[in-house]
């Protein structure tokens, strides 16, 4: 039983280099969805009030709690700016995924297309 423990723990060790990016990529679907769902209520809110929001209380969006609060998501998420013609909104991890010191960073504009800004 211990040999057979012993080569799976080898095999997980030279598997998990190998998968690092595809959990990368799996969690920054997180982000994505996230943004592209404020970026379809802050074009909700510009049609009612002629302008975007810096607030989320304002287009009713309520970020999930991150895993250093007790809940699930690993971003956190801020409007950076807000006019009449434009906004900005951010997506920033707050976990290191593949360990290399580098945390993840999406973008979204009234353009509705999230952008890897920082790639972890």
């Amino acid at each position: 039983m211990l040999m057979v423990m012993a080569i799976i723990g080898i095999l997980l060790l030279l598997a998990l280099p190998t998968f690092m990016p595809l959990i990368s990529k799996t969690k920054a679907q997180e982000a994505k969805i996230q943004l592209k769902y404020i970026s379809n209520l802050q074009t909700q809110y510009r049609y009612i009030n002629s302008k975007y929001s810096m607030e989320f209380t304002q287009i009713d969006f309520e970020a999930p709690l991150t895993v250093n609060q007790g809940g699930t998501a690993n971003y956190r998420y801020e409007i950076m700016e807000a006019s009449n013609g434009s906004y900005k909104v951010r997506a920033e991890a707050i976990v290191d995924f593949d360990g290399d010191g580098i945390l993840n960073v999406w973008m979204i504009d009234e353009h509705g297309n999230p952008k890897e800004t920082v790639k972890d």
